[in-house]
């Protein structure tokens, strides 16, 4: 028998439950690795306790959430700020404002402080698009004009999937490939699809 096949035979060490010190640990080596939001943190905080176990004075949940609001206070999580840099990142993308809005839902973001991020995202909701359909080389970006209806479905299924509505989905669409002077005047166009 090898020795690495030697060695996975060998019982896992059980890992020491932890305590208010150890989870504090926890959530600063946490912290310093990665962007992340009050509640993410307290998920991950939550998952290590479900793994290793509580042993200290009090209760696990008081212990979190104490963890977390020290990181809070400290500056060392921001949910405003952590909302401004993922809308902005998943908005690079080429994401609409219906994913901003659920992705920031998933990282526990309150619709207060995610306002001003989905409001931004609905004012640049035509270059979002734009942004979206030349990453992925559909409509004006594309190769042709799709003339077949299953075809127009999956790329309008494409554009609905990363948050962008329909209209805004047909109108870019509807633009020929090499049509520079209809990617322009759409590229100006505002909200409401008025040029500017």
């Amino acid at each position: 028998m090898t020795r690495a096949r030697s060695r996975s035979l060998l019982p896992r060490p059980v890992p020491r439950p932890l305590d208010s010190a150890r989870l504090d640990e926890l959530a600063l080596a946490y912290v310093g690795r990665f962007a992340t939001s009050e509640a993410r943190l307290a998920r991950y905080l939550g998952r290590k306790l479900f793994e290793r176990g509580w042993d200290d004075e009090g209760t696990a949940s008081d212990a979190v959430t104490a963890a977390v609001a020290r990181c809070a206070r400290l500056g060392f999580v921001n949910d405003s700020e952590f909302a401004r840099m993922r809308g902005g990142a998943l908005a690079r993308r080429g994401l609409g404002e219906r994913r901003v809005r659920a992705q920031l839902g998933v990282d526990g973001i309150r619709a207060e402080t995610a306002a001003p991020i989905l409001d931004a995202a609905r004012a640049g909701r035509m270059a979002t698009a734009l942004a979206f359909a030349r990453r992925r080389r559909l409509g004006p970006f594309g190769s042709a004009l799709l003339a077949d209806s299953k075809a127009r479905d999956k790329v309008m299924g494409a554009f609905l999937r990363a948050g962008h509505d329909a209209g805004t989905a047909r109108r870019i669409m509807a633009i020929a490939p090499g049509d520079d002077a209809a990617l322009a005047e759409l590229d100006g166009a505002d909200d409401d699809g008025y040029s500017r």
